[in-house]
Order: structure tokens, then sequence, then C-alpha cells
């Protein structure tokens, strides 16, 4: 449960520190006081969502802290270890968890779980088990279907139930749209598959082998250049080993004789001599050489026309195809990849068609599961919606919950959820929308509000100004109904009504004042007799009497009694 909030630069805030009590707790004060200010500070800390608004102006940033008592709360202790969020003293009993809000003046904000930045998605997700935040306008979303049906599986218990019928459904929905894309292009699947062979078997005929583009650039390249390469050759063989002019071989095989005697008149020439003899035997090799590549060039035009007309087809083929001349040996990949991909889908439309059926068996049998449920819970939820409206100034309405199933079925199941009632004997049963006034629906809602509220996990409870159009006896009935709801779990209330206020068991104070310049709202705990003054002034008149007080006094005498 909440057991402390802290707000700084918040609104109309300036500082705020609060301790909260377990059980009811009521928020009252006077009209333009301020008292929703709790009640969105502590939203804001769950992960609502926040503008420049919410900095106080003058401030540069609104910061609202709220500790909660998870000791007993097993989910939300495994929602902080899986996110590692959990840095509790080991063997502490009253473990705690602190959720943290920073808002800057530029709108930009930060979230915290236990001292670390969260994204704000986690703070919601963690918000959501903890507290659940009843607004005063949750009658006016009661006419909306989907809102019915959500307050019925609330109500049910039916959160992972409904995880699941959406699971399937995103699974059967991703199999029918598959089919239908295959379907969808069935009729085109021949027509490109013949155009697609016709591709393959003019790249077949044309057979090009991987590497022969580079082998064939390259033969091209020394067959255009035969004659000059030839002439080349046969120049420098001649210099280097001719029979008219002196020539390479013939000088330093001299140069090596002249110096092979000298050797042993004077040691120092041996070194010189030995490289002068290592290049003559290079340039003899060397001579080998050109010899064989003499020999075996030859000029070979038709050898010539064979590779210049094969790459001219190359070059062909890359541009019919779009393609890179380089690419296009791993294009026949492709084409064969796709034919392949092709011939396989009448296959894959065949086994498309057996999943999607046992898919469509799975979710209908699953949402028809869930269809018994809200079927058996509606009539439970009606039967006390019933007695709740009876209560509540309703002597003669009835309230029925119907579950119509749906051709069509969708994420949240096979069912049209809608809340019937009947406001009077006899009437027949007719959408809430259309039969009740302002003040009954109210009514409805909170009828609604705290059983679901009674079922849910949330350990937190909060109505903001939900008692809105009910006054007297009723009035006294939703306290007493709120206080009960106290018993089990922390419940905090913003009211006008004394009837709900006298039934808390903490009070608490919202006041504002201003100095001229600045206007400050603060929250204080009201000892008893400070209680009994403002139970008093929210029974009305001018000046509070002795009869008002005392009346007050019993209000909250006969609350205690409870």
């Amino acid at each position: 449960m909440l057991t402390h909030i802290q707000i700084r630069g918040y609104a109309i805030v300036d500082r705020l520190d609060l301790d909260v009590g377990p059980n009811m707790t009521v928020l009252t004060g006077e009209t333009g006081a301020g008292k929703s200010i709790l009640v969105d500070a502590l939203g804001l800390a769950l992960g609502d969502r926040a503008d420049t608004s919410a900095v106080r102006q003058g401030a540069e940033r609104a910061e609202i802290s709220a500790v909660f008592s998870v000791g007993n709360l097993p989910a939300v202790r495994a929602y902080l270890t899986d996110h590692e969020l959990d840095d509790e003293e080991e063997g502490k009993v009253d473990k705690e968890c602190l959720l943290r809000r920073v808002v800057g003046k530029d709108g930009r904000s930060k979230s915290f779980i236990n001292g670390r930045t969260v994204p704000l998605q986690s703070l919601r997700e963690l918000g959501e088990l903890l507290v659940d935040i009843h607004s005063q306008h949750a009658h006016q979303s009661l006419l909306m279907r989907d809102i019915q049906r959500q307050v019925l599986d609330d109500y049910a218990g039916n959160t992972s139930f409904l995880a699941t019928v959406a699971e399937r459904y995103r699974h059967m929905h991703r199999l029918a749209m598959e089919h239908e894309r295959i379907q969808q292009a069935a009729a085109d699947r021949e027509n490109r598959l013949g155009y697609l062979r016709f591709q393959l078997q003019e790249l077949d005929d044309f057979s090009l082998q991987a590497g022969e583009l580079e082998l064939l650039e390259e033969e091209h390249r020394w067959l255009t250049h035969a004659s000059r390469l030839l002439e080349g050759g046969q120049a420098a063989l001649e210099r280097l080993q001719g029979e008219g002019a002196p020539c390479a071989l013939s000088l330093l095989s001299r140069a090596c004789n002249e110096l092979r005697p000298l050797q042993g008149v004077d040691a120092r020439l041996t070194s010189t001599a030995e490289l002068l003899e290592g290049v003559v035997i290079q340039v003899e090799e060397a001579i080998a050489g050109l010899r064989h590549y003499l020999t075996a060039l030859e000029l070979d035009p038709q050898r010539l026309d064979f590779v210049e007309g094969r790459l001219t087809r190359v070059a062909e083929l890359a541009r019919k195809h779009r393609v890179e001349q380089t690419e296009l040996f791993a294009l026949t990949t492709r084409l064969q990849k796709e034919v392949a991909e092709l011939e396989r889908s009448e296959v894959r439309a065949e086994e498309l068609t057996t999943q999607l059926m046992a898919a469509r068996r799975t979710y209908q049998e699953i949402a028809a599961t869930l269809h018994t449920t809200r079927v058996q819970v509606g009539t439970e939820l009606a039967e006390r919606v019933t007695e709740n409206m009876h209560a509540l100034g309703m002597p003669g309405g009835r309230f029925e919950v119907a579950c119509t199933p749906l051709e069509e079925g969708g994420p949240s199941g096979t069912d049209r959820v809608e809340f019937l009632v009947s406001t009077n004997p006899g009437s027949p049963f007719r959408s809430l929308s259309k039969v009740v006034s302002g003040g009954e629906l109210s009514r409805i809602s909170l009828a609604l509000q705290v059983l679901v509220a009674t079922n849910l996990r949330v350990p937190t409870l909060v109505f903001d100004e939900v008692d809105v159009g009910i006054g007297g006896r009723v009035a006294a009935i939703v306290g007493r109904l709120l206080h009960r709801l106290g018993e089990q779990r922390q419940v905090l209330c913003v009211t006008h009504l004394p009837q709900v206020a006298s039934e808390g068991h903490q009070h608490l104070l919202v006041t504002k004042h201003t100095d001229g310049v600045s206007t400050h709202a603060g929250i204080r705990i009201l000892e008893p007799d400070e209680r009994m003054l403002e139970i008093a002034r929210m029974l009305g008149g001018i000046e509070l009497t002795d009869q008002t007080r005392a009346y007050a006094r019993e209000m909250i005498h006969l609350a205690q009694q409870t």
C-alpha cells in the first residue's frame, strides 16, 4: 500500500510531505481548494502523461515521489526482481518500493524506480499493480461498450485469460493474412513462372561460369594487344642475345671473364665478380623465359572474335536484366530461388489452410470458454449490482449483463458485452445509455466500481469524487460501502459529502491560500476535534452552530461503531 508521498513544485503545491495510513482515507476541502491535486500527483508518479502545466510557476521542475510497502505483494516483488529493480535489504520484513517522477519546465520528464532510471512504460506497468484510480468521470465512460466489457472482465478476473485469447487471435490473424496474400498472388503465379523459366533458359543457354567474366576480360586484353606484345618481346630478346650489335649477355659474359683472373691478384674483386656471374645467370633465365613466351604467343583473330562476342552477350544480358555485369552469374541463383518459392506456394497454401483451420478452432474453443465465464459471472454481477441499486435509492431498478456472440471475433473474444437496465418494475431492459439519468448513471457506476474493486488484486484504490450527484441517505450508504471496502484494502477517497467523509479512518484536509503574489495549496491530517469541525462545515450553514457540531460528532461516532 501507499505509505508516503512527497511533492515538490507541482501545480500550486510548493512542498508537501504526507504519510498515508491504511484502511480508508478521505480528502476534503473547500470548493476550488484543489482536492484532486494529491490524486493527480499520484497519477503522475504512476506514469500518467505530463506537460509543462504540471510545474509550479517559478519552479524549475516538479518532483513527485511515492513510497509503497510491497512486503506482501508477490506480483510486485516478482516484477521488481525480473527487471532487476529490487535492491531491498535481505531479510527486511517491511520491504518498500520508491516510485519517482521528475518533470522539467520544458516538458521533459524522467522516471525512477528504487532510484534507478527507467522508461515511463515501466512506471505504468508497475503502477497498475499498485494503484487503481476511479475518476469522477467514470460513469460517462461506462456508456461505452468496450468499457462495459472491461468492467465485466475485471470483475471476473479474466486478465490472464484475455491475454491468451488475444495471443491466439493474433496468431490466427497472421496466418489468415499470409493465406490471403498467397491466394491473391495465385492468379499471377503461372505468368510469373513462365517468364522466370524463359529467363533461366536464356541464362542456361549462355552458360556463364563463375569467374568467367574476369578471365574473358583478361584474355581480351592480351588478344587485342598480341601484335604489340610480339614485337616488343622480340626487340627485347634481340637486345639481350642478338647476333648483330653487342648484346647484354655477351657484354656481361666478357666482363666476367676479365675479372675472373684478377681475383687472384686482389681478393676484394671476388664479391663483385660473383655478383656479375649471378646477373649472367638471371639474364640467361630471362632469355629462356622470353623465348618460351614468344613461342606460345600467336595472333588468333578467330579467338579474339569469340571472346569479344561473349563479352558483348554478357553486356546485353546484364542490361536486359538490369544488373551489373559482375552480378549476372548470381542472377541465375536468385531466379532459381524465386521459381522454387512460386512452385512451393501452392503447397504452402495447402499448409496454411490446415494451420488456419486449426488456429481458428483453437481460438473459437478458448473464446467459447471465455463466453461461458462471462455469462456466469455476468449473472452474479447483475444480481449484486441490482442489490446495490436498491440500496442506493433505486428500489425498482434491475441490472443485467448481456453477452451476445459476434460473427467475427477479435482480440477480446467473440462477445459483445452490454449493460442493460430497467429502472421501474415491469419495464423492459434497455441499453444503459438510453434509460438512466445522470444521477442514476452515477449511482450505477459507483455500485459497479465498488464491486469490481473488491475483486481486484491491486492493494490501493483511489476514488476521485465518484459520489457526485448523490446525497442524503444514499450518500450515507455510499460512505458505508467505501468504509467496508477500506477494511479489506487501502482506500483514498476525494469527496464533498459529509456522509462519506465521516466514514474515513483517516481525514486529510486540503487548503489553499494566497499572499497576493502566488497561490499555495497544502494537505494535513486532521485531529479528532478538527475533523468534527470539517464535517460540520461540510454539512452547511453560514455559521457552525452547536447543533451542527453535535450532528457532525454523531456522524463520526456512528461510523466508528460499524
